[in-house]
């Protein structure tokens, strides 16, 4: 009886802007255009006219400004996008079957394909010439469910992860403040990123920050050293750099000549301090490791070249637990408790000591499967590398550890094992431990636990 009292009672939904700013600041930009915001708003009404009837969109497009425009007209038709972990045949796939009202949004022809879904008839494409249409200010209902992100399945099934306009925007204010000084507070700031606008990172950065900042972003997902160079030079004006840990190191590594930045951005995995001394030195520019999850978004900030604490953003509190980490922040519904597990400050700021679904337990002793991986990573001569826990042993019951590596030529497994014995306990020694060309790491730098497995099987 309550629940129908109370869904009868629900208030009227209160409808705040989709867009901030004069319509003729810089929206996105690329090699050959520059478009307004008062151009991307027109083109968002256009699309959102032709849209299909449904209750999800499952967004695949490429071109980081048609995914902008197909997200927002998605939202103004009241649907729900679907941020899907990977575009594996495999896992768009199973997005569409537990959506059964679904279609997938891609990109035209040219703007990359996602042929993935092309033959299927749950596929809209974004049409080439993207319409125009006159009308009034796009306002979105706060309540609305906007985006599905899924976690990256690093430790298992990737889960969803439900995302209203009115955390979306609080969360966007928030990630706006830990900036702040990075912006261009003159006019409006350029943005590249490397990371997809599918995983929530670079829906923070290269989306919401454009959608309701002063911030204009590079309509591509540049990937290669020379492709992110080419883009920064595309900008009007020096450019934030929003990339990841691999990327980073790609770049450091190459001969890339970058222009003048106004700072670089990092996350999805961990920085090290090297990698952003590194990085600074190579690139004469702050580097600014951001600190959050699919459940979170970001909810901390530090200098890593300088500083092992995180500074929590505003209105963030962690509260320690003893299976991971309660986070409550005003863009969050209720707290959320992650399995990192920290050591707050008497500042507030904090440390991170690892993640309890890291932990392991192997004849009575226990480790981490983030410090095993960081201990093979520092083996002469393993250039990448993982450790991860294999499902129990049926006979025995005893879950071992397995790893793969990529090496120089002329290290051996034998070479790799008889390092790790030096440093960690036989228990944990991995068995097997492969040697492979690659490790199966997603667009944005991480290592999905059934990738791995899948890789090991393959080369066993």
């Amino acid at each position: 009886m309550s629940a129908v009292i109370q869904s009868i009672a629900r208030p009227p939904q209160h409808e705040v802007p989709l867009t901030a700013g004069a319509l003729a600041r810089l929206f996105a930009f690329d090699a050959t255009q520059a478009i307004d915001l008062g151009c991307f708003v027109r083109e968002v009404r256009g699309v959102a006219g032709r849209l299909p009837e449904a209750r999800y969109a499952l967004n695949l497009c490429e071109d980081r400004y048609r995914f902008v425009v197909a997200l927002c007209a998605a939202a103004l038709r009241g649907q729900t996008t679907l941020l899907p972990p990977s575009r594996a045949p495999a896992v768009v796939a199973e997005m569409l079957a537990q959506h059964a009202d679904s279609y997938a949004l891609c990109d035209a022809p040219g703007y990359g394909d996602a042929p993935v879904v092309a033959a299927t008839q749950r596929c809209w494409r974004l049409p080439a010439a993207l319409p125009h249409l006159d009308g009034e200010p796009l306002r979105l209902p706060d309540e609305l469910l906007v985006a599905i992100g899924y976690t990256s399945g690093s430790t298992g099934r990737p889960k969803p992860n439900p995302k209203t306009w009115a955390s979306l925007r609080a969360s966007t204010a928030q990630n706006l403040a830990a900036l702040d000084d990075l912006l261009d507070h003159r006019g409006v700031t350029p943005l590249v990123a490397t990371v997809p606008p599918q995983h929530m990172y670079g829906m923070e950065m290269s989306v919401l920050l454009p959608l309701l900042g002063p911030v204009a972003v590079h309509a591509a997902k540049p990937f290669f050293p020379a492709d992110i160079a080419r883009a920064l030079h595309d900008a009007p004006q020096p450019p934030l750099l929003v990339t990841t840990p691999v990327h980073l190191r790609a770049l450091v590594e190459s001969d890339a000549q970058l222009p003048v930045l106004r700072g670089i951005v990092s996350a999805t995995a961990p920085l090290s301090r090297e990698l952003a001394q590194a990085a600074e030195a190579r690139f004469g520019s702050e580097v600014r490791e951001l600190f959050g999850s699919t459940e979170t978004c970001v909810i901390a900030r530090r200098r890593t070249a300088r500083e092992d604490a995180w500074t929590p953003l505003p209105g963030v509190l962690l509260l320690p637990q003893p299976d991971g980490t309660a986070v409550q922040a005003a863009h969050l519904a209720q707290a959320v408790v992650l399995a990192d597990l920290v050591e707050v400050h008497a500042d507030g700021r904090f440390e991170l000591r690892g993640r309890n679904a890291d932990l392991i337990e192997i004849a009575g002793k226990r480790a981490s499967l983030g410090d095993l991986s960081r201990r093979l990573l520092a083996v002469p001569g393993v250039r990448d590398g993982a450790m991860f826990q294999l499902d129990p042993c049926p006979r025995t019951g005893v879950a071992r550890i397995a790893a793969l590596a990529v090496v120089a030529l002329g290290t051996s497994e034998a070479d790799v094992l008889a390092a790790l014995r030096a440093h960690i306990d036989a228990v944990f020694l991995p068995r097997p431990l492969r040697l492979v060309d690659a490790l199966p790491r997603n667009e944005t730098g991480k290592l999905p636990r059934a990738a791995l497995a899948a890789v090991l099987q393959g080369a066993g």
